[in-house]
């Protein structure tokens, strides 16, 4: 069983950043895929950003790409999202997600654990 709990969400203004944490309970998290998805109101969850096991691959949505990074300390069960150039487009509450089969698992959004979420608004 894997706990996620996130945070460091808040409000920023446009063209600011946020660094979100998303802390990871087990100690076989360096055998996990992570990612991060979000949810915006009146809208289904999007893919965000996934980090694989060992750090070594990763992938982002378009709308993110250039803006944010995810990486990982497996010393510390922790993934992190540093999102740079935030838009008002990017108010949602973020997710951290988790899965011990692949990547492609989080990436489709049908990994095992999920976080409670943290709130992220971006005014203009």
């Amino acid at each position: 069983q894997v706990q996620l709990v996130e945070s460091g969400g808040g409000l920023v203004q446009a063209g600011g950043s946020l660094k979100l944490s998303c802390a990871a309970s087990g100690r076989t998290f360096s055998s996990y895929a992570m990612g991060w998805f979000r949810q915006a109101p009146g809208k289904e969850r999007e893919f965000v950003a996934a980090i694989s096991w060992s750090g070594g691959s990763t992938y982002y949505a378009d709308s993110v790409k250039g803006r944010f990074t995810i990486s990982r300390d497996n010393a510390k069960n922790t993934v992190y999202l540093q999102m740079n150039s935030l838009k008002p487009e990017d108010t949602a509450v973020y997710y951290c997600a988790a899965d011990v089969a692949s990547i492609g698992t989080v990436v489709a959004g049908t990994g095992d654990y999920w976080g409670q979420g943290t709130q992220v608004t971006v005014s203009s």
